[in-house]
C-alpha cells in the first residue's frame, strides 16, 4: 500500500516536471517571438487545457479516477522542482537555438523576399495596373452614359413640350 503510494506520489512529481517543461515552452516563445497580447491569452487557455489533459489523464491511468492529496503535492513539488532548478537552463539553450535558427533562415528566406518582390513587381504590378485602369475606365464610361441617357430623356421632354 506504502508503495504503491510512493509510485503513484513519484509519477505525479514527473507530470509536474511534465507540467513545467510545458510551461516553459510556452515562455520560451513568449522570448524569441514578440506575440500579441491574444495570441498570449490563447497561449494561456492552451497550457491550461493541456496541464489539465495531463493531470486528468494520469489521474484515471495510474490510480484508476481517485484524487488524493498526496497526488497534487506530487505536482506542485515536480513543478517546483524544475522551476528552481532546471527551467533556466533549458530556457537559456532552447532561446539560443531557436536565436540561432531564426538567423539561419533569415539568410535564408532573405533572398526569397527579394526574388518575392522582383516577381512581384514584373507579373504583378502590371495585371493590377491593369485592373484599376479598366475600373476606372468602366466606371466612367458607365457615368459618361447615365449623363448621357439622362440628357436625351430631358432632351425628349423639351420636344414633346
Amino acid at each position: 500500500m506504502v508503495t504503491n503510494q510512493a509510485y503513484l506520489f513519484l509519477i505525479f512529481t514527473i507530470n509536474g516536471i511534465i507540467i513545467g517543461l510545458l510551461f516553459d515552452f510556452f515562455r520560451i516563445s513568449r522570448k524569441v517571438f514578440n506575440t500579441k497580447d491574444v495570441v498570449t491569452y490563447i497561449e494561456d487557455v492552451l497550457f491550461w487545457i493541456l496541464s489539465g489533459a495531463i493531470v486528468l489523464y494520469s489521474i484515471f491511468v495510474f490510480n484508476n479516477g481517485e484524487l488524493r492529496l498526496y497526488m497534487f503535492l506530487g505536482i506542485v513539488l515536480g513543478a517546483f522542482i524544475y522551476l528552481l532548478f532546471i527551467s533556466s537552463y533549458i530556457i537559456k539553450i532552447n532561446v539560443k537555438i531557436i536565436n540561432f535558427l531564426k538567423k539561419i533562415f533569415g539568410f535564408v528566406i532573405l533572398p526569397l523576399k527579394y526574388i518575392y518582390k522582383l516577381l512581384h513587381k514584373i507579373f504583378l504590378k502590371p495585371v493590377t495596373f491593369l485592373f484599376i485602369n479598366i475600373r476606372k475606365s468602366s466606371t466612367n464610361f458607365a457615368t459618361k452614359m447615365y449623363k448621357n441617357l439622362k440628357m436625351s430623356k430631358k432632351a425628349k421632354n423639351i420636344v414633346k413640350n
